[in-house]
């Protein structure tokens, strides 16, 4: 669960935008009642993009999600004195308007600010790792379980998917042992297909049941 933050003073906008720093939801890798909750504390009123980067930056990105129109955008900046005599124009200056890059618009803003959040959340998601904790089963008590269990870690082989580098045998009951043992996957792995994959070995397995799973 996310901090409560008091948006209404300094010290609670302060708070807010630091905790945001490397965040892009409140809770978790994607929109959370949270984020709806926290955004409406904040009344419609922007953070101020110089003071509060981070919850600035986060604002605009809730706001592109929930369809929220009418963000109140950056003061532009003054234009530039104009010149007191047209006789003192230097026609080989340069042109200061002509070269000044196009404002980005309010749309553009948000399209942007959305992009990159779901770059940061796909990277974090890239990284993600889960612990599994699994028992298998043999058929009958004369099978040599360590033999089965290195069989199986170098049967069953993927990318982003390593094995313990040790197992348990559990009594069962009649003198039957049975192997329990982890391993670590990443996003693109399935634990369900890793279960399939050793249950493939039908004559030597007889069940295989997932016991837990982590994110680390």
């Amino acid at each position: 669960m996310a901090p409560k933050f008091d948006v209404t003073t300094e010290k609670g906008m302060n708070a807010f935008s630091g905790f945001m720093g490397s965040k892009s939801y409140l809770e978790g890798w994607s929109f959370s009642p949270a984020d709806a909750d926290m955004f409406a504390k904040f009344e419609g009123k922007v953070p101020d993009a110089t003071k509060y980067a981070h919850a600035y930056r986060w604002y605009i990105h809730i706001a592109a999600l929930q369809g929220v129109r009418g963000l109140a955008a950056p003061a532009a900046a003054p234009a530039k004195k104009a010149a007191a005599d047209d006789d003192d124009f230097d026609v080989f200056g340069e042109d200061d308007e002509e070269d000044e890059e196009p404002k980005e618009s309010r749309k553009d803003m948000l399209a942007r600010l959305k992009k990159e959040a779901e770059v940061r959340t796909a990277k974090k998601e890239a990284k993600q790792r889960t612990l599994v904790g699994i028992e298998i089963k043999p058929w009958s008590m004369e099978q040599d379980l360590m033999e089965l269990w290195k069989k199986i870690t170098k049967t069953v082989v993927q990318d982003g998917l390593k094995w313990g580098e040790n197992c348990n045998l559990v009594d069962v009951a009649f003198g039957i042992k049975k192997i329990q043992t982890q391993f670590v996957m990443g996003v693109n792995n399935s634990s369900d297909e890793v279960q399939e994959a050793i249950e493939a070995l039908e004559d030597e397995v007889q069940s295989v049941e997932i016991l837990s799973m982590n994110v680390l």
